[in-house]
């Protein structure tokens, strides 16, 4: 207290004390405690603000990854047409025979992935060849003040999601569509209002000019208002107590649960269909997270299985309240307006209202770790994939595999049409390895 007047800490980091954590990271004698006792923060704090804002390089001239690095006797056999004499060993050249090598197995360092997180203050950071972590004050100090920047002028999309909508965007303007014909036609890929593309134009987020534009409308200056991907109105008569209300009038129809499963940011994204009844897994391979890409998929679905099939597949469909799942009605009715299926969505932050979903996820994890890039994946590999985990037997199935429950009550046919095959019990594997190429 001061003056008579309580002094109210700063609830955000400021540079002054993000340069105290950088000068302690790089000696030897430190812990977050002490960190934290000393700018008068929480542990967890300083953790988040570590791990959160740290540079990740790779482009060091020692970065080679390699597991196989230290021991590896190749000459001149890693990529094609070397130029380099055949004496030499291909790791020494250059230090980039990992970008070409069929053999390559990445490294990641231990120390990583526990405290503190980063290579300040590691002994061996100047001869590490490994991708090196590195919190720098004045770095973190810019991310923040553009994170704060962008919450404050409403930018609701990620860098990776304006990227996309500005190549998806000027892809069609050279072909000489207008901004609004565009967003009209295009409404479940851009996933944001014709105004808010306007705004991001005028204020530099999408590197568009004017002269793309066949007529630059001009709207007039309006109160700013908190930009919505996502169309509430889609949840209405869908929420989980009407999914609950429904199924209690009819308890006999089965559940299919549906989701994404992300790997690198704007890039390539799983849908995956699960069979409640019978534990069975679809997954299928989309370019973008857009509700035009699911849509697609069920009309795809709906196409290769028949109306019959299709109801009697997917009776009722219960997604979370993510941004491509906000075109039910699309999934809902065939390209004729009749109804197929019934869409409903879980509460808010409530992914245990569709558990089964996550945990069949954890399957898909084992062969493709979080941080995985998808982006070379077929869809034939996804369909492999699915195969060997419909394939594993489960004990809560009674020692059955998913493909032979679902076989049982749907019928082998189905299983064909929807690209999935049985595995042999000893060939099946549930390891990166088995996409390997």
């Amino acid at each position: 207290m001061q003056g008579g007047i309580i002094m109210a800490k700063q609830s955000h980091l400021t540079i002054e004390e993000r340069v105290l954590i950088q000068d302690a990271l790089n000696s030897e004698d430190f812990t977050f405690r002490k960190i934290a006792d000393k700018l008068n923060r929480n542990q967890t704090t300083i953790s988040k603000e570590i791990r959160n804002h740290c540079i990740v390089k790779t482009d060091h001239k020692k970065y080679n990854p390699c597991i196989k690095y230290t021991f590896c006797k190749k000459y001149g056999t890693a990529c094609e047409d070397c130029t380099q004499s055949k004496e030499r060993y291909c790791r020494t050249c250059d230090h980039k025979c990992f970008k070409y090598c069929d053999d390559f197995h990445e490294a990641k360092c231990p120390k990583l992935s526990k405290p503190p997180y980063v290579c300040n203050g590691c002994i061996s950071i100047k001869s590490c060849r490994l991708e090196k972590h590195i919190y720098d004050a004045k770095y973190a100090q810019k991310t923040y003040e553009n994170t704060l920047r962008d919450s404050r002028e409403c930018v609701s999309m990620t860098p990776e999601e304006l990227k996309f909508t500005e190549d998806f965007l000027l892809t069609l303007l050279k072909q000489g569509q207008s901004i609004h014909h565009i967003c009209v036609n295009n409404a479940d890929v851009l996933m944001v209002s014709e105004r808010a593309i306007y705004d991001y134009i005028e204020r530099g987020r999408l590197n568009i000019s004017t002269v793309n534009m066949v007529r630059s409308a001009r709207f007039k200056v309006r109160k700013k208002k908190k930009l919505m991907k996502i169309d509430k109105k889609c949840f209405i008569g869908r929420t989980y107590d009407d999914f609950n209300v429904y199924m209690s009038n009819n308890p006999d129809q089965s559940v299919v649960e549906i989701d994404s499963v992300e790997g690198n940011k704007g890039g390539k994204v799983l849908l995956t269909i699960y069979f409640c009844d019978s534990s069975l897994m679809l997954a299928y391979i989309r370019e973008a997270n857009t509700s035009r890409s699911v849509t697609d998929i069920f009309n795809n679905l709906y196409g290769i299985l028949g109306h019959e099939e299709f109801v009697k597949l997917f009776p009722v469909i219960l997604a979370d309240r993510g941004s491509e799942f906000t075109n039910p009605t699309g999934i809902e009715c065939n390209s004729e307006g009749e109804m197929r299926t019934r869409v409903f969505y879980t509460d808010p932050m409530r992914p245990n209202q569709k558990g089964s979903c996550e945990v069949a996820h954890e399957m898909i994890r084992r062969i493709l770790p979080k941080g995985k890039s998808f982006d070379n994946l077929t869809q034939e590999d996804v369909s492999l994939m699915m195969s060997h985990i419909n394939s594993y037997k489960r004990k809560k199935l009674g020692d059955r595999s998913a493909y032979e429950l679902f076989s049982f009550i749907h019928g082998e046919d189905i299983l064909l049409k929807l690209q999935q095959v049985e595995i042999p019990a000893n060939d099946i594997q549930i390891t990166p390895k088995l996409l390997k190429k």
